[in-house]
């Protein structure tokens, strides 16, 4: 393909032409074709440094057509200046959307009361340096998260594809602390990590040519997700309606949410990983995560690397855990540490190859930090305070506060 060149920078204009965040001049909408390559160039310095300014045009490019985001999956917005023409006018601010599935259960007269239906992960929120300071991110989410209520459901949306099932809430992940995404209705949730440290021969007694064979845990591929999804969903639906059943038993009445760890949620995450892979290494990752035990009795945690520093830095690189499942609650804090230090050595391993500053796991419950400390693998445990903070917009009664966000791992990022 030929080379792309980034468009103009158009003059800054000056104090007087700003049109002030509460005009009513100002609209939320989707940008043209062209609009949509304008803000990724934007963008391209701040989340896409691992890789060319056209191969990062390509890539997001190429994330409009992966099974989660293609159909209207994702709808990209823009707040701009109503009276002006399309790829004439400013873009004041701008985002992105992707539709997920979620399950919320709420207390009933028989227990846990199940409700399938969708949330959108808001992602990319960016403001041109010459907007910034003026208040037109904060003008943007406000209508963001009003439009998305009712976005993409039947009878109510105008987006390309319309689903049944209401949209319940919205989710983000914030990179600038906790409080300017509160200010417009996103509450923060708990926002913390293990961090442990990449270690060449980290699974112990193997030869390199060896691969995995011998093992404790078994590399997982592409092939083995559509399975394991399948029950992890299972298992989740599960775990929900027990959760909320044992909040009765106290004689509360709190609410529980989930958004569904999928084989589309999970495919953005790996399709996007092989793109940058395939453009900074010359190849894609065949180790996907990493299973123990058997049908039944497995633990598996399956995971990602994010590249910001490419092959010349390894800081800003991690292999990201997107979720851990324990499909038998019931075993054995000493069955369940041997498979947990036997997946991570998979992951420290998976790290040093890929050329990853550590592994990251994103908020492990209460028994999942207790094997960690069993475990006798060296980690880090790390409150987030700035970045990726966990942010949710309830649509229901109430606010988000109320809520218990269960399985709040890094696979509903984005």
């Amino acid at each position: 393909m030929g080379s792309t060149t980034p468009p103009s920078a158009t003059p800054a204009p000056s104090a007087d032409q700003f049109p002030p965040a509460n005009s009513p001049s100002l609209i939320l909408t989707r940008p043209t074709n062209a609009e949509r390559r304008q803000t990724w160039s934007l963008t391209h310095p701040m989340w896409g440094p691992a890789l060319s300014h056209d191969d990062y045009l390509q890539r997001e490019a190429y994330l409009t057509t992966v099974p989660l985001a293609k159909d209207g999956g994702v709808t990209h917005w823009i707040l701009t200046e109503a009276s002006q023409p399309p790829d004439g006018r400013p873009i004041l601010s701008s985002c992105e959307t992707l539709r997920k599935r979620v399950l919320c259960v709420r207390p009933g007269a028989n227990g846990g009361v199940v409700e399938e239906g969708l949330a959108h992960a808001i992602g990319s929120v960016f403001t041109d340096p010459k907007f910034r300071g003026r208040g037109y991110a904060s003008r943007m989410m406000r209508e963001v998260g009003s439009s998305l209520r009712g976005w993409q459901v039947k009878g109510k949306g105008e987006g390309d594809a319309e689903e049944e099932g209401g949209v319940l809430f919205s989710v983000l992940y914030s990179d600038i602390g906790k409080t300017f995404y509160a200010k417009t209705g996103w509450v923060p949730f708990e926002s913390s990590h293990a961090a442990f440290p990449p270690v060449p021969g980290a699974v112990s007694g193997l030869e390199p040519q060896d691969g995995y064979r011998g093992a404790l845990a078994r590399p997982i591929g592409y092939h083995e997700l559509a399975e394991l999804c399948n029950v992890d969903e299972r298992l989740l639906r599960a775990a929900l309606v027990k959760r909320v059943e044992e909040y009765q038993k106290q004689g509360k009445t709190t609410t529980c949410v989930a958004l569904l760890p999928d084989l589309d949620v999970l495919l953005w995450h790996m399709m996007r990983e092989d793109f940058v892979t395939k453009h900074i290494f010359g190849r894609t990752p065949a180790v996907k995560g990493a299973v123990y035990g058997e049908p039944g009795r497995r633990v598996w945690a399956v995971w990602t690397r994010g590249y910001y520093g490419g092959l010349e830095q390894i800081k800003g690189n991690t292999l990201h855990v997107l979720r851990v499942v324990v499909e038998d609650e019931e075993q054995l804090d000493e069955y369940l540490t041997e498979g947990f230090r036997a997946i991570v050595q998979i992951a420290q391993a998976e790290a040093t190859e890929w050329r990853s500053q550590d592994v990251q796991m994103w908020n492990p419950t209460p028994r999942l930090r207790s094997i960690i400390e069993k475990s006798g693998l060296e980690y880090e445990h790390v409150d987030r305070d700035n970045d990726s903070i966990a942010s949710l917009m309830w649509y229901g009664e109430g606010d988000a506060s109320g809520l218990d966000w269960v399985a709040n791992e890094k696979y509903g990022w984005c």
